[in-house]
């Protein structure tokens, strides 16, 4: 396990200054996630634990089951975590034709989730864990994207530049597809990108 650190500049009279009195862990590998939270302004580090238990009870609603996986995740974490942390989980699930997409396993199955992602709508919902003081919050946000339709060509040459393996749905709105593929969203575009990050700076001010 490898922990990095990253740093912002912490402007005098941050409303989330009553955070310092946490050491503050994002759980995830999730380059855009670490991105989202150093946009409220905090200090934290990264810490990713390897073999947590990602499976679900058969018959979870989708909408739920990244609430459940956030949970799950910040319970790997509770028996080491300090009273000082505020460990900070999260899980996305693109939910299509009432079914989860996940991530897609090789550059023909992201073709596929894409085909199927075009012309039509679907929802991408986050469920976000804050673990602290052997307490937890959960939470989620969900956000209804439209796609236009796509043709094969376009299918083709987002895949083959982006190679978004990493990404559930096969997307990431942040690149080329959001620009040219996204109609509307209804929601939170930050939730989309993996973090609901207006919500989680409201629950932030709380503690």
């Amino acid at each position: 396990m490898k922990t990095h650190y990253f740093y912002t500049d912490l402007a005098m009279n941050n409303p989330l200054d009553n955070l310092k009195k946490y050491d503050i862990v994002l759980a995830s590998g999730s380059p855009r996630r670490r991105e989202l939270l150093a946009a409220l302004d905090v200090e934290f580090a990264v810490e990713v634990k390897q073999g947590i238990d990602e499976s679900y009870p058969a018959g979870m609603p989708p909408d739920e089951v990244p609430l459940y996986l956030s949970a799950q995740k910040a319970r790997a974490y509770m028996a080491d975590a300090t009273e000082r942390q505020l460990v900070i989980t999260a899980d996305t699930v693109v939910i299509a034709g009432g079914s989860i997409m996940g991530k897609p396993h090789s550059a023909a199955e992201a073709r596929a989730m894409l085909r199927s992602l075009s012309g039509g709508r679907h929802h991408v919902v986050t469920g976000v864990t804050l673990l602290h003081g052997g307490h937890t919050t959960t939470f989620g946000a969900s956000s209804t994207v439209e796609f236009a339709p796509l043709s094969d060509g376009e299918i083709d040459y987002y895949v083959d530049r982006y190679r978004p393996l990493d990404k559930a749905g096969a997307y990431g709105i942040q690149e080329w597809i959001g620009c040219a593929a996204i109609r509307c969203i209804e929601g939170s575009f930050y939730n989309v990108m993996g973090l609901p990050v207006q919500r989680l700076y409201e629950e932030l001010k709380k503690l």
